[in-house]
């Protein structure tokens, strides 16, 4: 799944292209002009073209495949297809689908091809341009009525569905991570959140058609709102509400302050879904699917962040999204109540770019002038102006992306010290020498009778992380 990068268009037609091309032609009988890749995500490729008629009509569409090489799970695409076909029965605002393979004949790996519905998928313009002032009054109201009308479809107009408890499927990810060798992950912070998420789980909701990524950025939006639902690929069976605590999750509000997707706030989104049939909304089991949400991506922060370090899929963008992870255990640390919510005052001393306040970058040392500080922020205003200004596309973004890694880095190696002891000091009040030991020791509930010195601890570990990966984030809402 795609993270929250915002990034834009890929770079236009590149190798293979022409192959792809003469693929779309056969298989729908028409010359196929204008084929170009769009950004998509880790897990799919995205393709934009005209197909043209006999007289010279275009009709404009994508293709959404899997990489070559890198196939998706069995029958993914067709399972996406079936659903998009029932949702658009259903009256929901979604591409029609024209054509899906399941193998690599038609498209060279499985794929469909559906209309191309033009409008905004990329968040921050949504929540910033003018263009969508008023998009953004009514897109809280329109998400829930969609959403009460996606849940209204019977589970049995889209056979093969995957159906699995998310909480249980969430911990075999993390599982994972922290069993993935030399990149292996854990957080005591995430032990936390599992912990509450099982001794409060509230009752089963009815079985239903669940999107399983409805956020901005994979919603079409025009001035007038919302104009289709995309990427369809998580779908399944599950709790109705899953799909609205994940558009609750405050990483999908991308910097905007209203609890919907930055654009609205609970009342808005509850009662356009009530209102549309979709049943009534318990506010605490709507809680609990949101700290869920937010473990979930903090989770998948991890597993993306191990396909770089593993060499499945090097990639600086997912090297910088396994920073994120804190960002993650900190508003899980908000929602469990174990920070206060949005206290600005503390990034007053914590810039964005640059290196902190403890050991300033200026300080004499064995290799003179400029110090390591002072290099990397030279490389970060180059990457900020030269190297952005003459790329464009995912090059542009990924140069952002470096951008920002190469201030976390100055900003670890002036926080850093004085950071590493004040963990080590946080450790030893609880008795474990590790982030491992600590992680274990509160699955195991073995500090349930010390939680308000664990929750100290916690949060003291998560700000100096933040201090360091992200510090807007400390005084974000």
């Amino acid at each position: 799944m795609a993270g929250p990068s915002d990034s834009p268009d890929a770079p236009g037609p590149g190798a293979g292209t022409k192959e792809l091309q003469q693929r779309l032609e056969a298989s729908l009988g028409a010359p196929v002009e204008g084929l170009r890749r769009l950004s998509g995500g880790a897990s799919r490729e995205t393709w934009a073209f005209d197909l043209v008629d006999r007289v010279g009509d275009r009709r404009p569409l994508i293709l959404r495949r899997d990489p070559p090489g890198r196939p998706g799970p069995p029958g993914g695409m067709g399972m996406e297809a079936r659903a998009l076909r029932a949702a658009h029965a259903a009256g929901l605002p979604v591409p029609a689908v024209l054509a899906d393979d399941d193998g690599h004949e038609r498209f060279g790996a499985a794929g469909l091809v559906m209309e191309r519905i033009e409008g905004e998928a990329i968040a921050r313009r949504i929540l910033r341009d003018d263009e969508y002032r008023r998009a953004r009054e009514v897109l809280a109201a329109q998400c829930g009525a969609c959403l009460a009308r996606l849940h209204s479809v019977p589970v049995g107009q889209v056979p093969g569905l995957p159906e699995e408890d998310a909480l249980t499927a969430v911990r075999l990810w993390y599982d994972q991570a922290a069993n993935a060798g030399p990149a292996s992950q854990v957080s005591a912070t995430f032990e936390w959140a599992f912990q509450w998420l099982d001794r409060h789980r509230p009752p089963p909701g009815r079985p239903a058609v669940v999107h399983g990524d409805f956020r901005l950025g994979n919603l079409m939006v025009g001035p007038e709102g919302l104009r289709a639902v995309l990427d369809w690929e998580l779908v399944h069976i599950g709790d109705p509400l899953e799909d609205l605590g994940w558009l609750c999750t405050k990483a999908w509000r991308f910097g905007g302050g209203p609890p919907v997707g930055g654009v609205g706030d609970y009342d808005q989104l509850i009662g356009a879904y009530e209102a549309a049939g979709g049943g009534p909304v318990d506010r605490e089991a709507l809680h609990w699917w949101e700290v869920f949400g937010t473990l979930r991506w903090g989770v998948i922060c991890m597993g993306q962040a191990a396909a770089h370090l593993l060499g499945a899929h090097r990639s600086v963008e997912l090297a910088a999204i396994g920073r994120r992870v804190c960002e993650q255990e900190w508003d899980l640390l908000e929602l469990l109540q174990v920070v206060p919510t949005a206290a600005p005052e503390a990034v007053s001393s914590l810039p964005e770019s640059g290196v902190g306040t403890e050991g300033p970058a200026g300080a004499e040392g064995p290799h003179g002038r400029p110090t390591a500080e002072e290099l990397l922020v030279a490389v970060q205003e180059f990457l900020q102006g030269d190297a952005a200004d003459a790329t464009t596309g995912r090059v542009r973004f990924h140069t952002r992306v470096a951008a920002n890694v190469v201030a976390m880095v100055a900003r670890e190696l002036a926080l850093g010290p004085a950071q590493a002891g004040r963990y080590a000091a946080g450790l030893a009040r609880l008795g474990v020498a590790s982030e491992a030991e600590l992680a274990t020791a509160v699955r195991l509930g073995q500090l349930d009778h010390r939680r308000a010195e664990l929750g100290e601890v916690l949060a003291a570990t998560v700000r100096d992380r933040l201090a360091v990966a992200n510090p807007r984030h400390l005084g974000s809402g």
